[in-house]
């Protein structure tokens, strides 16, 4: 897609990163938003190796401000954005009763409220670009338990979010979906998986076989695995698709 523009939020690691350098391939530019600048660099560099020019925003989007300098700044730089692929988020996994009010409203500030402000500041760009929107959320959404409430709850709300953005998006001419990713073996899961398994005395290989087991599934999850997505639902070929809630995640939800 010559002289099309992706936003990515959440490019510094993980599934953020692995979608920007995806979609290097597809776009011809690629805006990559996150906090950590030197991180960013990294990737910037991949995205500019795989053929796309990057552009590097580091900001904290769960600052009220952020979303709409994200999107001047984008404007300024390339004049369009067709694609926007919100996953920066990261919700501690603490039990429910556990949890202060300043922890809930860290999570809630930038995965749900950083996803809805950058949207709506975009939304005007991406209506006359008749562009998509992906919203992250993950399988948590469709089973909340009290060891991780925060992070099924948001996710919960991610998809209500993306529904309704999907709604305006059928006049307005904009793609909304939202992608359920399981258990992917990134960075932060590394570390979660050395503090849990120092915690029950275990070694890290018994703990990361000990989760999939858990879970029921062969294996985690590959970052790239998930880009794969996403770089499918912000493609022609999904153009159609639309308000749909796409899980990905290794058969962990066993349900229909």
């Amino acid at each position: 897609m010559s002289n099309s523009v992706a936003v990515v939020t959440g490019a510094s690691q993980g599934i953020g990163q692995s979608t920007a350098i995806r979609l290097a391939r597809d776009f011809s530019s690629i805006v990559l938003v996150a906090r950590d600048r030197t991180k960013l660099e990294e990737t910037a560099a991949a995205v500019k190796a795989a053929g796309a020019t990057p552009l590097v925003i580091d900001c904290d989007l769960s600052d009220p401000p952020a979303a709409k300098a994200v999107v001047d700044q984008a404007l300024a730089e390339f004049g369009r954005i067709d694609a926007l692929l919100n996953i920066a988020g990261a919700v501690p996994q603490i039990d429910l009763f556990d949890m202060t009010d300043e922890q809930w409203d860290n999570g809630l500030a930038l995965k749900l409220h950083g996803a809805r402000r950058l949207t709506i500041a975009a939304w005007p760009a991406l209506k006359e670009a008749k562009g998509s929107v992906v919203l992250m959320s993950g399988n948590s959404a469709l089973f909340p338990k009290a060891p991780y409430a925060a992070v099924g709850t948001i996710n919960a709300a991610i998809v209500a979010l993306a529904k309704a953005f999907s709604d305006r998006g059928i006049t307005d001419g904009v793609q909304v979906n939202s992608v359920l990713p399981g258990p992917v073996m990134t960075g932060r899961r590394r570390s979660y998986l050395k503090h849990w398994a120092s915690i029950h005395d275990m070694t890290e290989e018994a703990a990361t076989l000990k989760f999939p087991q858990e879970a029921g599934i062969a294996r985690y999850g590959e970052p790239e695995e998930i880009a794969e997505l996403m770089a499918f639902l912000v493609s022609p070929a999904a153009r159609w698709m639309t308000g749909s809630t796409l899980r990905m995640d290794g058969g962990e939800v066993k349900s229909i």
